[in-house]
């Protein structure tokens, strides 16, 4: 009795959390750590899923849209379909989408990234690399990167499609 009343209290605090970090989604102005949005993104080096180097810094002059997800996820299966179509649709106006895994190996990772035929570099993160972005609570947690390395904005939480991609399409403007 005792074990189902705690996970019944841990199902409802994990709700609420992603609850709370999905209503102060941060785009542009509101919400995001200050350290973070509006601010030069933290350079992080990784290898991807093939073993080859992932750094941040190879993507300067390009807009970045920097997801973290994880395979259990179920908000980031309905979103990571979205980017693989956002990589194709604009990679050569300069978009670059990188997925930074927070699973706790890279088995389901590779599984899941051949079923969804991801378009886009993955890696493993790391809690260092997450409290550098101002802490991953929840999941997903998307940022975007302008080409001068800036964060323009932050979302926690499922993204809107149509919003994303209007940020997108204004940041590759920008010249």
């Amino acid at each position: 009795m005792r074990r189902a009343v705690l996970t019944v209290v841990a199902i409802i605090l994990a709700v609420a959390i992603y609850e709370v970090g999905r209503r102060s989604s941060a785009h542009s102005k509101p919400g995001g750590p200050v350290s973070v949005v509006h601010s030069v993104a933290p350079d992080f080096s990784l290898q991807d899923l093939n073993g080859q180097p992932l750094a941040l810094a190879d993507y300067r002059g390009k807009v970045v849209l920097l997801d973290f997800w994880a395979t259990w996820c179920a908000p980031c299966l309905d979103e990571i379909p979205h980017f693989v179509a956002l990589q194709n649709e604009y990679r050569e106006q300069g978009l670059q989408v990188i997925g930074i895994s927070m699973d706790d190996g890279p088995k389901p990772v590779r599984e899941f990234y051949q079923r969804f035929k991801m378009n886009y570099p993955v890696a493993l993160g790391t809690e260092k690399l997450a409290q550098a972005y101002g802490g991953v609570l929840g999941l997903p947690v998307t940022f975007l990167i302008g080409r001068d390395g800036q964060v323009a904005a932050k979302y926690v939480g499922e993204v809107q499609m149509p919003v994303l991609e209007q940020e997108i399409k204004s940041l590759l403007q920008a010249k």
